[in-house]
């Protein structure tokens, strides 16, 4: 709990729950033309995060938890240390499709686990997700499908 306002902190992951990485691995002209070059390093292609698509219902869903008023909102994602320009790539992505609401609340993090809050919703388990000490709510499962799943949990 944020003991300035009383809401909830909320931790959003970005690829895989804002925006669609997989997208981008598929459609990536740099990744088709040489797959064996980035095999198990997709994320050190350069520009690879920059055009993002958001994940279906990602946007609305984002939106109506934020109109809420209930949550401190962030987003927590994590960097190749070999794509440096990455980082920048994601903050623009997450401005262009969510304007305003996580300006100056995005995080690099590859230790998720010393993050505080109440929530982080992360699709893997990796780079501190399963230690969080709030509630993960492990996206894409069984448990939670999708965003309406989210939803109906958060509100």
């Amino acid at each position: 709990m944020n003991l300035i306002s009383n809401k909830k902190i909320l931790w959003f992951d970005m690829d895989g729950v804002l925006v669609d990485f997989g997208w981008g691995i598929r459609n990536s002209r740099t990744f088709q033309a040489d797959p064996d070059r980035w095999d198990g390093r997709v994320d050190e292609i350069p520009g690879i995060y920059r055009d993002l698509p958001p994940i279906e219902g990602a946007v609305e869903a984002v939106q109506q938890i934020y109109e809420s008023g209930r949550y401190e909102m962030n987003v927590a994602t994590t960097n190749s240390w070999g794509n440096p320009y990455g980082a920048t790539d994601k903050r623009f992505c997450i401005e262009k499709h969510f304007g305003e609401i996580f300006y100056k609340k995005l995080t690099i993090t590859h230790t998720k686990h010393l993050l505080i809050g109440d929530y982080l919703i992360d699709d893997r388990l990796k780079n501190g997700a399963s230690q969080f000490q709030g509630e993960h709510i492990h996206f894409g499962t069984t448990g939670w499908p999708d965003w309406d799943s989210v939803l109906s949990y958060l509100l």
